[in-house]
């Protein structure tokens, strides 16, 4: 353990001189650079009706024209079933006729059966019978063969489309066995039926107009039944709009959640909270201020009435006492006001807000302490400083430090007797990985029901006689609280007086967070 700096002084020796001041990085040195924030971007706010709105119809939208893709295809499939059925019947009605005869294939078809068979109002039929080699015994030649295909000796019908003179067709075929089943050579004749497809066509549009255009007078419908079902799920906001917008301006209450929708009483109960929070700020602001003004009325009376006095007064000495209770009250009053101010700095800085950097404890500890010399020799107190020759490094804020350990030692300095014997000691250690600040002085002590109430803002204990606010111990728990520091108060282990056991007000920061190690 090294041997601690000590300062001391005493109102037998003299002020001693500054030392110089310790360079700190970036704790005591000109303030750091803080670049200029960026502008935020411009947010563009989002309706949640439209976007509501877009999500439900964007896939109605999406999958409509895919449903007439669809229904287009099954009506396609449809109207091909019964004609397609329609030409199966008459290529078997046709194959009935066809036989081979002398080893000639003929087709016996009278002339009323081709009559029946291509009569029809709206497609062309074709028919065409074809031998073994290719050869056309009956038809229409000009129809195509399949292509690719080997004869079979099943007799089951095909279908296939083809093009016939520029004009699609739909063909049915079937190869048939014209030998018994015996013969182990068969005798294979194709026989074709083809027609146009203007009746699937127009089988098709009626299928598909009697399913599309419902849907053409059914979709305005839908979208206007969705605009009004999403108007009424969402008038329950506009009611809590206006219910909010017509509560007078004190009214913080909190809102009733039973009149709200389940899925937004989270929002209602954040915002309950919320009003809870200001309620509760606000009630407090409005007790400083109560407390601020009465705190405020003992000084400035006496202001009033010495100044009155002096005006009365003819005898200089007595004008002078005068004046001089007139200096008094003014301190006072000039001290109470930079304790609100300082208090009101510290408590309207929100926790996460605090600028931290890294500093020396000690250092600070001890430019603070050399700031204080002058007023323990006018009090005959000694002021003493100790701490390590090694730097004990704390991330913190320089000036709410400064106030704060200066609240601490004018506290000290207040309540320890002048004379000798009476001593103040400002403390800077490590324990446990962790830095302390202690002040120690040898005063009358804290009781320990009293300990928790000093930290009250306007709270002095009943029988003090030494002058203050009340304010001293408030900014510092406050400032403690914005560093994470814990703050306790004990007995002066060092004291052995009866009368005056002495307090020691300790401090511990939380050790500094280290940057991350840069990855190789």
């Amino acid at each position: 353990m090294k041997r601690p700096r000590l300062l001391r002084a005493g109102a037998a020796g003299a002020l001693p001189e500054k030392p110089a001041r310790h360079a700190l990085p970036g704790a005591m040195a000109d303030a750091p650079y803080v670049p200029p924030h960026p502008e935020p971007e411009e947010s563009i706010q989002h309706s949640l009706f439209g976007e509501i709105l877009d999500w439900m119809l964007a896939p109605l939208l999406l999958l409509w024209p895919m449903s007439i893709a669809i229904t287009y295809l099954v009506a396609k499939s449809i109207a091909n079933q019964p004609f397609d059925h329609a030409l199966e019947d008459s290529v078997t009605v046709l194959a009935q006729q066809v036989k081979e005869v002398d080893g000639k294939i003929v087709a016996r078809l009278p002339g009323s059966a081709r009559d029946i068979l291509r009569a029809d109002d709206v497609d062309s039929i074709y028919f065409q019978v074809t031998g073994p080699r290719g050869e056309v015994v009956d038809g229409d030649r000009d129809l195509p063969l399949p292509l690719g295909e080997e004869p079979e000796r099943s007799g089951r019908v095909h279908f296939r489309n083809e093009s016939l003179h520029g004009t699609p067709v739909r063909v049915a075929y079937a190869w048939i066995n014209l030998q018994p089943l015996a013969q182990p050579k068969p005798t294979l004749a194709l026989v074709q039926v083809a027609e146009t497809l203007d009746k699937r066509a127009q089988l098709a549009n009626e299928i598909i107009k009697g399913v599309i255009l419902p849907q053409f007078i059914i979709l305005p419908v839908i979208l206007a039944l969705v605009w009004f079902a999403l108007s009424r799920g969402l008038s329950p906001l506009a009611q809590l709009q206006e219910r909010i917008r017509a509560r007078p301006p004190d009214d913080l209450s909190p809102i009733d959640s039973r009149q709200v929708p389940e899925e937004i009483s989270p929002l209602v109960g954040s915002l309950n909270d919320m009003l809870a929070r200001l309620a509760h700020t606000i009630d407090a602001q409005k007790r400083f201020i109560a407390d601020a003004a009465h705190q405020m009325k003992t000084p400035l009376a006496g202001m009033r009435m010495q100044s009155e006095l002096a005006l009365r007064q003819v005898d200089p000495g007595e004008i002078h006492r005068s004046l001089e209770q007139l200096a008094k009250s003014s301190e006072s009053a000039t001290r109470l006001v930079n304790q609100l101010l300082a208090l009101a700095r510290a408590e309207n800085q929100p926790h996460a807000g605090v600028a931290l950097e890294p500093l020396d404890l000690g250092v600070l500890a001890r430019e603070v302490v050399l700031d204080w010399v002058p007023a323990s020799f006018a009090q005959e107190i000694d002021l003493g400083y100790e701490a390590p020759d090694e730097p004990l490094e704390i991330a913190g804020n320089p000036l709410m430090l400064r106030e704060l350990l200066s609240n601490l030692i004018d506290n000290a300095l207040r309540y320890t007797p002048s004379g000798s014997g009476g001593s103040v000691t400002v403390r800077v250690r490590a324990s446990a990985g962790q830095a302390l600040l202690e002040v120690e002085d040898t005063g009358p002590g804290i009781a320990p029901g009293e300990r928790p109430r000093v930290f009250e803002r306007f709270y002095r204990i009943l029988g003090s006689s030494a002058p203050g606010s009340g304010l001293g111990l408030a900014i510092v728990r406050e400032i403690a609280q914005q560093h994470g520091a814990d703050i306790e108060i004990f007995n002066n282990p060092r004291s052995t007086h009866k009368k005056f056991p002495g307090s020691l007000f300790r401090l511990t920061f939380p050790p500094p967070e280290l940057p991350a190690p840069d990855a190789d």
